[in-house]
């Protein structure tokens, strides 16, 4: 018996999916040129079509805060539990929260 992989994308069938009006690789500019700010809160929402800087799935749907800029990502600070983790995310993977 073959033993089932547990790749990064294992079970993200219906996490990194795009809902039928969403479809398509481009994502919407406002979203790519919305400038962030060090310490805005942003919630992350990853783009299935843009593979760099993917999320993994435990981080899709948090709430995270903006510490920096590295190139044109963005270096955000989301807790697990009481755990501190910094991810390195394109802006096409968050959006905006509200203040």
């Amino acid at each position: 018996m073959v033993k089932a992989s547990r790749g990064p994308r294992n079970r993200t069938r219906k996490v990194y999916r795009k809902r039928v009006r969403e479809k398509g690789a481009v994502p919407p500019l406002s979203l790519i040129m919305h400038e962030y700010k060090v310490g805005d809160k942003v919630y992350i929402k990853p783009n299935p079509a843009i593979h760099d800087t993917l999320p993994h799935r435990r981080y899709v749907g948090k709430v995270g805060t903006i510490i920096g800029r590295r190139g044109r990502a963005y270096i955000v600070e989301v807790f697990l539990g009481n755990k501190r983790k910094e991810l390195i995310l394109y802006p096409e993977h968050i959006r905006p929260a509200p203040a």
